[in-house]
């Protein structure tokens, strides 16, 4: 069962990765609020339907708040990264949404007081760097595209550190059920108050581009990869999680290039695999080092 949660999670890196190619094309022809608003309305419907049918459990009100807070990070999450994907390439917003991983570590010591392993500082700082390399220009100013998406992956380091204080209080379907049903309804609101639903026509959903792209986003990349992670999660460690969804970014430079051709430029692709390395480093096991510590002094 170990190597089928690998796998399973594996899988979920993938649709994470891949989608940033897909929804960057979608938001061509939609605006990226109207499009998460459809995006997890269908994601919410099938959740719903998934509950009616197999978990049929009550709501509280503690409950419905949880799900409420984790859906203002998440829907922030989202909100982020889908507009930052209007101003930079799919390869570049996967890496930097990949941030997240070792930006938990100093949001837990500050909300949950939990102090950072040295691993994760070391790693903070390699990736740290990485986004230098990866995101400044020749004139010493960032993308405003790979600002958003920056501000995505800390609104998503606050929902993973949220999700830790709610999600053994209540069942994790049902949560998922409500922060997805609020990203759906604040996006809605927003993006009524915000943008110009004049200028999309109706027969626009009728595109490949778009209702492919809200079916893919909404059954694998939400229902189905919001599923798999919390029924796999309990078959391995949360450090073994974070190095699978590590390789989210990779997928998204790979996907990016075979679909659109995106090619990053040697400095860029330095500052990547810095992200990357940062965030395979900060997950790694504090006790590694004190083996080959106490080793040298064996």
């Amino acid at each position: 069962m170990k190597y089928k949660a690998d796998i399973s999670l594996l899988f979920v890196a993938f649709v994470w990765g891949a989608t940033f190619v897909v929804v960057q094309n979608a938001i061509a022809f939609l605006p990226p609020l109207l499009f998460n608003g459809v995006r997890f309305a269908i994601a919410s419907i099938l959740l719903w339907i998934w509950v009616f049918i197999f978990e049929r459990k009550p709501l509280d009100k503690q409950l419905i708040r949880a799900g409420f807070i984790l859906g203002i990070w998440l829907c922030l999450g989202y909100a982020f990264q889908t507009i930052g994907l209007l101003y930079t390439t799919s390869s570049k917003a996967g890496f930097i949404t990949g941030l997240n991983v070792v930006l938990v570590p100093f949001f837990s010591f500050m909300i949950l007081k939990q102090k950072p392993s040295l691993n994760a500082v070391i790693g903070s700082v390699l990736a740290a760097c990485g986004l230098y390399f990866l995101t400044v220009s020749g004139d010493m100013s960032m993308n405003k595209g790979d600002l958003f998406v920056f501000l995505c992956a800390i609104a998503f380091a606050l929902h993973i550190v949220s999700t830790s204080i709610y999600a053994t209080k209540f069942s994790a379907v049902l949560l998922t059920t409500v922060q997805v049903q609020t990203v759906s309804i604040i996006c809605f609101i927003c993006s009524y108050l915000f943008e110009d639903w004049s200028v999309v026509p109706l027969s626009i959903f009728l595109t490949f581009d778009v209702w492919g792209a809200l079916l893919i986003t909404a059954l694998f990349a939400t229902t189905i990869a919001f599923f798999i992670q919390t029924h796999f999660q309990q078959y391995t460690s949360p450090t073994r999680v974070a190095l699978i969804f590590a390789l989210e970014p990779v997928f998204a430079a790979l996907t990016a290039y075979i679909w659109n051709d995106e090619r990053l430029q040697q400095a860029a692709l330095f500052g990547a695999a810095l992200i990357l390395l940062g965030m395979i480093f900060s997950e790694l096991p504090q006790h590694i080092w004190q083996r080959k510590k106490s080793a040298r002094l064996s």
